[in-house]
């Protein structure tokens, strides 16, 4: 793309330019509230839609619609990608608001499977799906808008507040939910308060339409429009012409999949570890990261404008090489600071798994429908779910898996048994049993968690995320031609995020099941943070100083 100066500003922002960003923001903050919600409320959900099927069923496939909403984010960047070059940039993503505001507020008054049957979760499921295409659209909607309407010295720090929205839409929806349930108690909560979040959407999606109807079109796409150079066919040519494909591809594998796992693992994985491998009680995990993330977000903006001095790429690549170097160190630092006593019961009483190679699978189950029944998938399925490492003995076919903690060996059993309910009871407590004896701690003692440096970690691995997400937009945006921005900037971008990223919490627990290491899943994001980094190094061109008006 050509390089231009364009206009440059350095006059304070106008009140019309700090309206683009913050009704741009602003919709988008609440667009990601209204879909993680549905994460955040599975539990509720699962009842209340789905208790036609048993409680395990039904959890699985409320799992099931929450990542169908990853599944298709995609195909919304391409649906409304086309729009929004076709159309224009500002209707385009009033229509994304809507949807996503109308289908959370449908979820929130949706009779459950005790009223309408079958109906109910065919519903749920599509309003999941219909959240996801909105969402697919709303981001490439939202950063190409800001960045037209930036000055070229400013895109990046203009930018860099929609990279902030999906950071303030899980903190806003945590802290919703947290004030509804202390307000009216966990009993009320769980039969109908859990429906108050999602009703109160309709008020978020009001503001942000009357909001968003002020703001004017982009002078980039009303520029192209008045010059009669917009795309006819812009999945034509962002897929179908090499020279457009083929920035597609690094904008993906350069650029978006890095970043994606270095903010799973920041965000999400951090507090999956936390709460599931180092067993701290959800409460004191969901404050520490809520935390770290107030910390860390204005880090965002901070790495946003400084890549408007020093250029995008330089940041996003350190970015994407620090975090790989350093997530082993950081999460080995997070387990000493919130569970001491894992650590010491590791040190004084290792375990081993000593089984048939041949029937260990590789649990990779990301929706959670598969089952994994050999012995040896048994026993450290039920090590990984306990946080615990262990080392991998090979032992002869036809023999059961055995886990050995310190000198004390527990059997296992087959999985595909007649009797296999009641030996697994029996396999549940004694490895119980056997673990509390070897010191293995059940729970985190909150008594002995390290409050300021499990923050300090968090907030560390936060402003990672910053580092890679802070200056993306705006790179993304100068990547391609003004005629088929939209469309694709959008498809690498929910590519990288909603399945790089969306599958690394599964991704990581096979890994860690396969392996016996409780550190072993970071593998996931550090090798793809590290292919990023090469692929980005090598043959992605820095943006700065693209010009945003060109049309080829």
């Amino acid at each position: 793309m050509a390089t231009v100066e364009g206009r440059i500003s350095h006059a304070p922002m106008t009140g019309e330019e700090k309206k683009v960003i913050f009704a741009s923001s602003l919709g988008t903050v609440f667009e990601w509230y209204d879909f993680y919600l549905a994460g955040s409320l599975a539990v509720y959900i699962s009842k209340t839609f789905f208790s036609g099927v048993n409680p395990t069923a039904g959890f699985i496939f409320t799992l099931l619609g929450f990542a169908a909403g990853f599944a298709v984010r995609p195909f919304g960047a391409i649906v409304f990608g086309r729009l929004g070059d076709m159309v224009g940039r500002k209707y385009t993503f009033l229509v994304t608001i809507v949807i996503m505001g109308l289908s959370t507020f449908v979820i929130g008054f949706l009779p459950g499977y005790a009223s309408i049957g079958i109906v109910a979760p065919v519903i749920f499921i599509a309003m999941r799906l219909l959240q996801g295409l909105a969402l697919g659209g709303e981001y490439g909607g939202a950063a190409t808008y800001v960045a037209e309407h930036a000055p070229a010295n400013k895109r990046g720090a203009w930018t860099a507040w929609i990279q902030t929205t999906a950071t303030l839409g899980l903190f806003v929806s945590l802290l919703v939910i947290l004030a509804v349930r202390t307000s009216i108690g966990e009993e009320k909560f769980a039969a109908w308060g859990w429906r108050v979040p999602f009703i109160a959407s309709i008020v978020l999606l009001g503001i942000s339409v009357w909001i968003r109807m002020q703001l004017h079109e982009s002078p980039v796409f009303e520029r192209i429009k008045a010059e009669g150079k917009t795309s006819k066919a812009p999945l034509t040519e962002a897929f179908a012409e090499w020279k457009n494909l083929k920035i597609v591809l690094l904008a993906l594998f350069g650029l978006t999949a890095g970043q994606a796992v270095v903010w799973y693992t920041g965000q999400f994985y951090s507090l999956f570890f936390l709460t599931q491998t180092l067993k701290v009680d959800g409460t004191s995990a969901n404050i520490m990261v809520a935390v770290a993330l107030l910390i860390g977000t204005p880090f965002f903006v901070f790495f946003g404008s400084l890549s408007d001095r020093i250029g995008r790429k330089p940041i996003i690549m350190a970015g994407c090489l620090i975090a790989a170097l350093s997530f082993f160190p950081l999460f080995k630092a997070l387990a000493h600071y919130t569970n001491p006593t894992l650590e010491a019961a590791t040190a004084k009483s290792p375990i081993v798994v000593i089984a048939n190679p041949d029937e260990c699978s590789f649990q990779f189950n990301p929706v959670g429908t598969s089952k994994f029944t050999s012995s040896c998938d048994i026993a450290k399925s039920a090590l990984s779910k306990s946080g615990l490492n262990y080392e991998n003995v090979a032992a002869p076919a036809g023999t059961l898996a055995q886990i050995k903690v310190g000198e004390t060996v527990v059997e296992t059993y087959d999985g595909k048994a007649a009797d296999a309910k009641a030996k697994g009871a029996a396999f549940d407590k004694t490895l119980a049993g056997t673990l509390k004896s070897a010191g293995y701690p059940a729970k985190a003692d909150p008594a002995l968690i390290n409050w300021p440096m499990a923050i300090v970690v968090l907030t560390i691995l936060v402003i990672f995320v910053t580092m890679v997400y802070g200056p993306i937009a705006a790179m993304l945006v100068e990547m391609f031609p003004a005629r088929i921005r939209y469309t694709s900037m959008s498809l690498p971008y929910h590519i990288g995020n909603g399945w790089f990223g969306g599958f690394l919490p599964a991704t990581a627990f096979a890994i860690v099941a396969a392996k016996g290491n409780i550190y072993s899943g970071l593998w996931y994001p550090i090798v793809i943070a590290l292919a990023t980094f090469v692929i980005g190094m090598l043959f992605v061109k820095e943006t700065r100083n693209s010009d945003v008006y060109a049309k080829d």
